[in-house]
This record gives C-alpha cells, sequence and structure tokens, in this order.
C-alpha cells in the first residue's frame, strides 16, 4: 500500500515544566530523574503561591468592600473622668484596690467632679466645702488620704459602703 507523503511525524508528549519529553522525565538516569522531580516541584510551589496571591488579592479586595460598608462610631474624646480613674489607677498600684476605689466613686459622684448632694461635694462627696473648690486630682488624693485613715483600704470602704449605704 502505497502511503502518501509527507507524513506527519509522530508527536511525542512533552512535559511543560521539563520541557522534555514525557518518556525521557522517567529515564533512567537518576540525576536526571531526580532533577526533572525538583523541577515539578517547584512548578507546582509557583502555581500553589500563584494561587494564594489570588485569594489574598480576593481576601483584601472583600475586607475593602466590608470596611467600606460598615458604620463607623465617631471618635469619643478623653473626658475628665477617664484622666482622674487613671490618675486614681496609678496611685493605686493593686487592681482589685482600684476597683473597690472605682466602684465607690462612681457610686457616690460618678466621677463628676460638680458634683453636689446637699452639703457633700466633689468626688467623694465630702462635707469640706473646700473640698468642693479642689480640682479633681486633689481630690483623688483626699478622697484616697480619708478612706485609707479611716477604713483602711478601698475595699474595706466599699464593703462598709454596701453594707450601710455612706462611708
Amino acid at each position: 500500500m502505497l502511503r502518501s507523503y509527507p507524513q506527519p511525524y509522530p508527536q511525542i508528549i512533552v512535559d511543560k515544566p521539563t520541557h522534555r519529553a514525557q518518556s525521557l522525565t522517567r529515564c533512567q538516569s537518576p540525576s536526571l530523574y531526580l532533577k526533572d522531580i525538583y523541577i515539578l516541584i517547584k512548578d507546582k510551589e509557583k502555581k500553589i503561591k500563584k494561587n494564594k496571591s489570588n485569594t489574598y488579592k480576593s481576601v483584601t479586595a472583600m475586607s475593602i468592600l466590608i470596611l467600606t460598608m460598615m458604620p463607623v462610631n465617631e471618635a469619643r474624646a478623653v473626658e475628665q473622668s477617664d484622666l482622674l480613674k487613671l490618675y486614681a489607677h496609678s496611685r493605686i498600684i493593686d487592681y482589685e484596690q482600684f476597683k473597690c476605689f472605682d466602684a465607690l466613686i462612681t457610686r457616690e459622684s460618678h466621677w463628676n467632679v460638680k458634683a453636689k448632694n446637699g452639703s457633700h461635694f466633689g468626688l467623694g462627696q465630702m462635707r469640706n466645702a473646700k473640698y468642693g473648690r479642689l480640682d479633681g486630682f486633689t481630690m483623688v488624693d483626699w478622697s484616697m488620704r480619708y478612706i485609707t485613715k479611716r477604713y483602711g483600704s478601698m475595699c474595706n470602704a466599699w464593703r462598709f459602703f454596701k453594707a450601710n449605704g455612706y462611708h
């Protein structure tokens, strides 16, 4: 039988990462085989990195979308009560004692320096009229000194207050 010419050259399947015919990638030479395996692994790593970067891009885009759609609360300015609490905490090292002092002052005046209840003034609601004219930081010092002398600790004063309704 006559064949027509030109005949197509038989194509061997080529491995893309190594650019070698697949039959050669599994050859008898161990060094060439290991090199081909190394090239294949590197190629797979590149594909994984490419997929990860696409994932990161989509996550970033989604994050930006979510952040732009979220309602934003306006920033709250630092108030004097915040500063007074920080000052009191700097003077009372033990956190438990500070929590007791905070609870006591919150109950007495809500950290309002200008609080007045009859003849009682300021943060600690003391009867001394001079106490009512002091700045908030000095009121904190006077209140701590009074509580320490009378009750021994802030938590003792808080326990007394809870039991009796005054201190």
